[in-house]
Parts: structure tokens; sequence; C-alpha cells
């Protein structure tokens, strides 16, 4: 067990202690951003404590060991305390007069003015970028549509992402954030504040602050937005549709390969080798395995998807490895009036710290954006009846929108060219992201199952 840290009156944090102990257990589960939702929470051991405002109203930083069975992960949470009632969602409710504070417009304030004053406070270290001064004294707001971590929005200025599951050293998200924006990358939101702390001795990014962008529009509106117009039209073709999204496509995947190409000279690159080619196989091979077991439905492509995953030993055209976004789909990129920007270069939530910053093809970015442009066209169609004409409608869309990209990402010379001249390897990183797709629906949405399994059937019956 870790010992707990406290930075705050003793007999007063000693009691919260106790309480969250108690009270976590329950409320864990119900919060979207918890990623344990696949086993019960046996244990919550508070492991630091640090008061950041009180007595009335109290905040309190908390970092909380979670034990499920075999596995203890670390999570964040602000905890807040006041004599009146406060105003949060009936979500952050916990209990005994407590409160999960990110929502508490007041207490949070504090969080961006420390910043501002560079403060520091037992282990946790507020600080503004070299080259920003932040305004103080403004309000914030949560972003309700976060999911696995916490945004705040400030006076519609900066934007604070809290991690909720944190993890030893420099966040991924920060690092590339702060590499791509001192290569003068033009496709990211400039960095203009952290906080970083300790988990368990070690040091960790607690927050990352950034400007906020208003008018920005996200991918996966806009996506669905002109699927949804194709579809009223049911006449048209997807190039004659008033919302054809063809151009923005293209623009997006020169984005990316933009992106790809400054990550590269930011934090350069390595050659994939035969070995590295063998460890892709494996991995692949031995996930669409642990998934079949799961769920029968995917078991009967599993031969024919393990061909395709052994053809990737036999690739012979030169591939680099490098930092990539590692989760990207159109819900991770927002359009505003200067152009596409990405987000969120955590990574795939369930991955382990060192898989998320592993060194990587960037062809995997390149097929997640495709498995989403799949998704985008088929959101409409998931708990409707059969229609024929409907579903090739969305086909149509779906392969304008994904030529599109990969025509873009060609056009700006991302360090792999153009993708589809890596046709096998690509193949392979769209069907093992639809094989992992297939675990996340089976059980987080089973409705939606059939998305990733129809995707997987064109792919390997050769209709696609």
């Amino acid at each position: 067990m870790s010992p707990l840290s406290h930075h705050g009156p003793p007999s007063e944090l000693s009691e919260l202690s106790g309480a969250l102990a108690a009270l976590l257990p329950d409320w864990l589960p119900a919060q979207r951003w918890f990623a344990g939702k696949d086993r019960p929470v046996d244990e919550v051991r508070p492991a630091g404590l640090t008061v950041l405002d009180g007595p009335d109203p109290l905040l309190v930083h908390a970092v909380v060991d979670v034990v499920q069975g075999d596995r203890t992960e670390p999570y964040q949470l602000l905890i807040g305390r006041r004599s009146g009632i406060p105003e949060v969602a009936s979500a952050a409710l916990l209990g005994d007069r407590l409160y999960e504070a990110s929502g508490d417009a007041d207490l949070a304030a504090g969080l961006l003015d420390r910043m501002a004053a560079g403060e520091s406070v037992g282990p946790l270290r507020f600080a503004a970028e070299p080259d920003a001064t932040l305004e103080r004294g403004l309000r914030s707001r949560p972003i309700t549509a976060e999911q696995s971590n916490t945004s705040l929005v400030y006076g519609g200025q900066y934007i604070l992402k809290l991690f909720r599951k944190l993890s030893p050293g420099m966040n991924k998200d920060l690092l590339l954030h702060r590499a791509l924006q001192k290569a003068g990358c033009k496709h990211v939101a400039r960095v203009v504040g952290s906080i970083s702390g300790e988990l368990h001795g070690e040091p960790a990014t607690m927050g990352m602050l950034q400007e906020f962008l208003p008018d920005a529009v996200d991918g996966w509106a806009m996506a669905t937005t002109s699927v949804r117009d194709l579809l009223a039209e049911p006449d048209q073709s997807a190039e004659e549709a008033g919302g054809d999204f063809a151009g923005e496509a293209e623009r997006l995947g020169a984005a990316v390969a933009e992106v790809h190409a400054d990550l590269a000279t930011a934090l350069g690159t390595e050659p994939a080798d035969s070995d590295e080619l063998d460890r892709t196989v494996r991995a692949m091979t031995e996930r669409l395995d642990q998934v079949s077991e799961a769920v029968p439905e995917l078991a009967v492509y599993a031969p024919a998807l393990r061909e395709v995953f052994e053809a990737v030993r036999a690739h012979e055209a030169p591939i680099s490895l490098q930092y990539i976004h590692g989760d990207l789909h159109l819900g991770q990129v927002l359009r505003t009036v200067n152009g596409w920007l990405l987000l969120d270069f955590e990574g795939e939530p369930a991955a382990p710290v060192a898989e998320r910053h592993a060194l990587r093809s960037p062809l995997r970015d390149v097929a997640g954006m495709l498995r989403s442009f799949d998704y985008a066209a088929h959101q409409r169609l998931v708990g409707q009846p059969e229609n024929a004409d409907v579903t090739r409608h969305a086909m149509e869309w779906a392969r304008r929108n994904r030529a599109a990209f990969c025509a873009g990402y060609a056009r700006a010379g991302g360090p792999v060219g153009d993708p589809r001249e890596h046709a096998d390897l690509l193949r392979a990183f769209e069907l093992d992201k639809a094989v992992y797709e297939v675990a996340y629906e089976h059980a987080n949405r089973p409705d939606w199952l059939s998305v990733p399994l129809a995707a997987i059937a064109r792919s390997t019956d050769g209709s696609e």
C-alpha cells in the first residue's frame, strides 16, 4: 500500500481520507471518465491529499489508487466541501457534504489563477508556459462531452484538460503538443500552461492549459451532418450533394500528414526492421484471438484476418517509426476558420503508458481516420431496418471521403507518402483497428457491433 501524503491540517485530511475510501467505490463507476467499468471496485486508497483552498469552501486535490482485483490504477479528483449546497451537477455529489469540484466555477477558477502566478502547493506546481501571460479571475465551466478526462473552459479564452487516470512522467499529450508547438506546427492549439505533481514519488502531469477556440467545429459533427444531408436526397450522388465533405476530408488528410512530418522533425524517427514487423503481427493476432474468444460473431472471420495480418511480414517498402497521435478519429479534430486542428495526443485510453509512447508507423493514424469515416457513414443506420439503397448511399459517402483523405495526405507529402502505396500494411492496420472496435462495442454498445463486423466482412470477402 502506498503511504498517504498530507498537505494541509493532518486531522482534517485524515478524516477526509476515510470518507473518500468509503464513498468512492460506489461513486466512481458512474463517472463517464472512469476507465474501470469492466470490473467492480474492491477498494479506493487515498494516496495524496493537498489542500488548495479552505476551510469553507474547502478544495482538496486528491490522488487515489483504485483497486480492482489484480489491477490498481491512480486517478485524480478535485474534492470540494461547502456549508451550503454547491452549484454542481447531482452526479458530482459524493455524500457527507463532499462533492467532485471540477464543476464548481468559483473553486476551479483558482487553478487558472495559480498557473498565472506560478504557484506551488505541496507537490503541485502550477505554471504558465515560458512565452505565455495568463489572464486571471476567469470563471470556469466544464465541457460535458468530455469522456476519458475532464476539460474546463475559462471565459472563452482557455481550456484546461484535467487528466483523470494518471501515469508517471510527462503526459504524452503535453509532450507532443510542446514538440509540435516548437516545430511551428499550425495544426494544434497553443499550450499556455500546465499543472504537474507527484505520483507515488515520481513526477506526473496533472493538467494542460491551451488556448480555447470557441468557433471551432467538431469533425465528427461536420461529417455526420454531411451524411445526413446525403441520405435525405436519395437521388443525388455524394459528389452532387450540397453537404459534400470530400473537400474537407482532403484538407484534413493534408493536415494529418503535416502533423506527422512535424512530429518526425521534432522527435525523430527510426526504421522498422523485420523484428518490428514480427512484433506487429504477433500483437495483431493476439488481439484477434482474445476478441474472437469473447465475441463469437468475430470468430468466423478469424482465418481471413489472420491471413491479412501474416502478410505484413512480407511488406518490403521502407517504413519508419515515430511518435503519432495514436487514437485518431473525426472526434479528435476541429475545423477552425484557419484549417484543421488535431486534439488529444494521449493515444488509446485503455492502452498501457509504454504502449502509448511507443514509436509507431504513421499509417496507424491513417487507418484510424479511415475507420472513422466508415463509422460516420453508418451511424444513422444503427438500429434501423435494413435498406439496401440507404446502405449503398452510405458506402458511397465513405468511399469518396476515404479516398479524398488519402489524396490530401499524399499531396502534403507526409512521412509515408501516399498511404495507398502501402495497401497491405494499411489494410492490416485498419482491420486490427476494427477488431479493437468489435471488442469495444461488444462491451459498451452492442447495437453498434454491426459497424466494425460489416467492415471486416467487406474487407475479407473481397467486396471492398
